[in-house]
């Protein structure tokens, strides 16, 4: 079982840490199907963090076809997370990457033509 984290003095919400921390461990095979997750209870105690904050996530994880509650017996990564689902989040992991490495670039005085000759140049090696 993967030990979560998420770093209160983070500027990134401590339910998107959670978040993008349980789908990284199902992508990476971390968390395999069928893995039980820990209660909410429990992992807002092992994190220090509110209980509805592990519920809301768990909660958002089970809409998106990556976990399944099974009611008295606890939460699991489904057997099979959705094509739909995994492609979802790499998408949503790439708009956030593109995001930061923009706005990065940018601190550093370079241009969106300059960033787009460095990723060429990258993609060439």
């Amino acid at each position: 079982m993967p030990t979560f984290s998420v770093d209160s003095t983070s500027p990134t919400p401590i339910y998107a840490q959670l978040d993008r921390s349980i789908r990284a461990a199902i992508a990476t095979g971390e968390l395999e199907s069928g893995a039980q997750l820990p209660t909410v209870r429990q992992l807002a105690v092992d994190l220090a963090v509110n209980a509805n904050t592990v519920a809301r996530v768990y909660a958002q994880l089970e809409r998106d076809g990556m976990l399944e509650t099974r009611r008295g017996v606890g939460t699991f990564v489904r057997e099979s997370p959705s094509p739909q689902a995994t492609r979802a989040h790499r998408e949503r992991e790439l708009r956030e990457l593109i995001r930061r490495f923009v706005g990065d670039a940018a601190l550093l005085g370079f241009t969106l033509p300059e960033l787009l000759t460095q990723l060429r140049n990258e993609e060439k090696k």
